[in-house]
């Protein structure tokens, strides 16, 4: 019986090894998972860190981005007449001079002429920059184009739903119209 009772002790014993071998496989294999996984929420903390710096980087630049913008659309609002300006002071010297020369001429018809001169000049000048005069006398109403002040009989029975007369004068910026012509038309 000593023998039967060795031979289970001699058992349980290398049982016991047995067990306490997976064991410390078991915790092994464990700790080495718990080590991936440690290594791999690493991983991704560092993806995060790096994505949000370059979040970070890109709302910056696009901040810089929007205020360089905004100055630069504030410096051209700022200076926007400023070509135009420079255009219009040769007309503007020359309505100096003009109103020098006025002084010692008695002819009429010369001034007459310096003005007109000075008005094609000044025409010349505005329409080079896109603006175009929009005609109206004797053209139909057009809502888009003319604002009616007053309607009068017309002359004719052909004059109405016309203009018959522009009290002042509409024009175009390169197609947009930027004033209406004032019209009176015929009804």
């Amino acid at each position: 019986m000593s023998e039967n009772t060795e031979n289970k002790e001699e058992l349980n014993e290398e049982q016991v090894e047995n067990v306490a071998q997976e064991e410390v496989e078991a915790t092994a294999e464990t700790q080495e998972e718990t080590q991936q996984e440690v290594s791999e929420l690493e991983k991704v903390k560092a993806e995060l860190a790096e994505q949000k710096d370059k979040y970070l980087r890109l709302y910056s630049e696009f901040d810089n981005f929007r205020k360089r913008t905004n100055k630069e659309k504030a410096d051209l609002i700022a200076t926007a007449g400023e070509r135009l300006l420079l255009k219009v002071l040769p007309v503007v010297d020359d309505f100096e001079r003009a109103e020098k020369s006025n002084k010692e001429v008695d002819d009429a018809e010369k001034l007459k002429e310096g003005f007109q001169l000075i008005y094609d000049k000044f025409g010349k000048i505005l329409e080079a920059e896109g603006l175009k005069a929009i005609n109206a006398t004797g053209e139909e109403f057009d809502a888009d184009l003319h604002e009616a002040l007053t309607q009068i009989p017309s002359p004719s029975e052909e004059m109405k739903g016309k203009v018959i007369d522009e009290i002042e004068r509409g024009y175009y910026l390169g197609e947009k119209v930027i004033r209406f012509s004032k019209v009176v038309v015929g009804a």
